[in-house]
């Protein structure tokens, strides 16, 4: 008897450490599933809605991920949905010019949208790290400048036509193993890397360091504006990224949305124990921090429950999260 409450205590131990908090996020995330899963069943294990609710999630995950370093380090980046926008119209702008069809457009359309995604973020990082402008003013600035520039670019008219199959057809509608989106791939290949990148890389230490104490860290020799400024770069990246893997998804580009993909991004990564105050991230965390309002967006839909009542939920989870952080610090 004494020897199974020792075991108890120690599991409880290790899930409440910073290393396995996420576990309990899981629990949490499945426990939701479940839930909706007992009102209706049918619909909500279908194969055909676990699929959607994975391919809905795969943007705002590969976006989160790159705003998850951002925030490790005490910062913040409101101007991803904005640059997603501006990603999005280069990258079918240069598709189209390539010759809108073809693996070399897709590609070519690819590079230019991680190219303009860093460009992005390396501005915020320069005007974080080097102007010293706090990061709410400096990515509140280039959310006006990118979906502003999105717009003239466009004329705020979506661009529907010239987009190449290959990447709608064979990347946005194919599925691996035909079982799971290759968006979903492309989108757990960042997370892996992610995770290597925040845990077993010394960019990584350098980014939780920057969070916990910048002086601290900047007297040890390390270059704390030029570790802001690739933090802020792998931000754009992503956002980059996620661009290109929604305009696979629908074949156009979105000019009029991702008005709060910023603050889903964040609100993720901090339900996913990423603190605001940084120092502590979680890349798995973010990925449940996704999911999490995914699963209740589709649960409620199902259900017929009206889709305002996610967002109070979310907020919800999202003040609690922020208030379990601020009483664990």
């Amino acid at each position: 008897m004494a020897r199974r409450a020792a075991d108890s205590n120690g599991l409880m131990r290790l899930l409440a450490s910073g290393r396995f908090r996420w576990l309990w996020l899981l629990v949490c995330l499945l426990g939701l599933f479940a839930f909706f899963a007992a009102w209706n069943p049918t619909a909500v294990l279908s194969t055909y809605n676990v699929r959607n609710i994975i391919g809905d999630a795969s943007t705002l995950l590969i976006v989160a991920v790159g705003v998850t370093f951002v925030v490790a380090t005490a910062g913040i980046d409101l101007s991803l949905g904005a640059v997603l926008i501006f990603c999005q119209v280069i990258a079918a702008k240069t598709m189209i010019a390539v010759g809108g069809s073809g693996w070399d457009a897709t590609l070519a359309g690819t590079a230019a949208a991680l190219l303009a995604g860093i460009a992005w973020g390396t501005l915020n990082g320069v005007m974080v790290a080097r102007l010293r402008i706090p990061p709410l003013i400096a990515t509140l600035g280039t959310l006006g400048m990118a979906g502003g520039t999105a717009l003239l670019i466009t004329n705020g008219i979506n661009v529907r036509t010239g987009i190449p199959d290959e990447l709608t057809l064979v990347i946005g509608a194919g599925r691996l193993f035909n079982l799971l989106p290759y968006t979903s791939v492309v989108a757990i290949v960042v997370v892996a890397a992610a995770v290597f990148a925040l845990n077993y890389t010394r960019f990584g230490l350098h980014v939780l360091g920057i969070g916990s104490n910048e002086v601290a860290v900047e007297r040890t020799g390390v270059n704390v504006a030029s570790v802001k400024i690739r933090v802020y770069a792998l931000s754009g990246a992503c956002a980059g990224l996620g661009a290109v893997v929604d305009l696979a998804r629908f074949s156009t580009t979105a000019v009029g949305a991702y008005s709060t993909l910023s603050l889903e991004a964040i609100a993720a990564a901090v339900i996913g124990g990423t603190s605001l105050f940084g120092g502590v991230a979680s890349i798995i965390g973010a990925v449940i921090g996704v999911f999490i309002p995914a699963v209740l967006r589709n649960g409620f839909v199902i259900l017929g429950v009206s889709s305002f009542w996610q967002q109070i939920a979310v907020g919800i989870i999202l003040v609690t999260a922020v208030y379990i952080d601020q009483r664990r610090r």
